[in-house]
């Protein structure tokens, strides 16, 4: 009784985790989960789309799944962790549980890519459409999410919950700009250095790496792979890999897909053309992009305000005509200018701590900043 019938989600029936007989069910599946502990040495998982566990019990299985963690952890005498791919905006699965909560170490914040993807490349289609501001951008770095019991248009309902800055930390979010879902989830699994700039892809590292959550980096991202991601799959059966693509094609219907632009997940070209160039690296434009990448990461390591765990810690000042905003950090403060032309910021500032692009400077209480620049200051 592996199965529920009835409770379906996008793969098929749901797992038996509440119904009869269910409780070997469960048992299987955390066996499977500490079996990845103990056996294999794995520090930590990333449960996916645990929107489809359906489970009515008392006790969640993603709370079984905490618990039986943290005791694993107790007994191998390291620390081991989960993360739930989630875009419900539901702060209950990182809540500590004797406040209710799964007790999960972390969380995604798809709200965070979906804002900064929309600020660096324009684009509004489909679940980008609410992010369509500067100020969208800002709320979910001083509050995790934009959607917190706010209307989604692309749902057409309201969505999410707010987060408790008292029971949580900045670190539970995890974040990024590019993975294998935002650029395989797209028609041709195109990613956004297939039409960005080396300017642009910097800016979207610092909002990445310079941001106040735990950032995650995209294979390739890191020196701006041209290769593209697109969904690929090597069913055995024609109907399946049949059924997969015109499901696809289905569940993004609110993108605007053309059809004809879309890839045969099936062929086997489409998993070659996945394939990294590693040469891309040697490349001038490319290389300097890596080399910001590493000096983002050394950064963030040293400066104590851009590792901050505290929500009350984070300040944002934004300009929507001007297009500017400035992620303030205790002491330190990320500049970002958006525009196609350069743009005064006023931000009092001692010191250049990075900068992506030639041509700032500062003096007077405002910094200068070229298009599409950002820069990390002392202030």
């Amino acid at each position: 009784p592996y199965l529920t019938e009835g409770k379906s989600n996008t793969w098929g029936d749901s797992l038996n985790l509440d119904g009869p007989l269910s409780d070997e069910v469960r048992k299987y599946v955390i066996d499977n989960l500490l079996m990845w502990f103990r056996d294999y040495h794995v520090d930590g998982l990333r449960l996916d789309a645990v929107h489809a566990l359906h489970d009515e019990r008392a006790i969640h299985i993603l709370e079984e799944f905490a618990v039986e963690t943290d005791r694993c952890a107790a007994e191998l005498g390291k620390p081991l962790f989960l993360v739930a791919e989630s875009d419900l905006n539901n702060p209950r699965l990182i809540a500590p549980r004797s406040a209710g909560g799964f007790g999960l170490a972390g969380q995604w914040s798809d709200d965070f890519h979906h804002a900064a993807h929309v600020n660096v490349t324009g684009e509004t289609v489909g679940y980008y459409e609410d992010f369509d501001s500067i100020g969208a951008l800002a709320k979910v770095y001083k509050e995790g999410f934009f959607h917190n019991g706010t209307w989604s248009s692309f749902r057409e309902r309201s969505h999410g919950r707010p987060i408790d800055p008292a029971k949580h930390t900045l670190h539970q979010l995890v974040v990024c700009t590019q993975n294998h879902d935002q650029i395989g989830n797209r028609a041709a699994g195109d990613r956004i250095s297939a039409t960005l700039n080396t300017a642009q892809l910097a800016q979207a590292a610092v909002l990445n790496i310079a941001g106040p959550f735990t950032p995650m980096l995209f294979m390739g991202e890191e020196y701006g792979a041209k290769t593209p991601w697109p969904f690929f799959t090597s069913h055995p059966e024609p109907e399946l890999g049949k059924a997969t693509a015109e499901g696809r094609l289905r569940e993004f219907e609110k993108m605007g897909w053309d059809p004809d632009t879309v890839p045969n997940p099936q062929d086997p070209e489409t998993f070659a053309s996945a394939k990294l160039d590693w040469t891309e690296q040697e490349r001038p434009e490319q290389a300097r992009l890596q080399n910001i990448y590493r000096e983002l990461i050394a950064l963030r390591r040293t400066n104590k305000d851009l590792h901050n765990p505290d929500f009350t810690s984070v300040k944002v000042d934004f300009d929507e005509d001007q297009r500017w905003l400035v992620l303030h950090r205790g002491g330190t403060a990320v500049v970002v200018n958006f525009a196609d032309s350069e743009r005064e910021v006023p931000v009092a500032a001692k010191k250049v701590l990075l900068s992506t692009e030639p041509g700032e400077s500062i003096g007077d209480g405002k910094v200068l900043l070229p298009a599409h620049g950002a820069a990390i200051l002392g202030v």
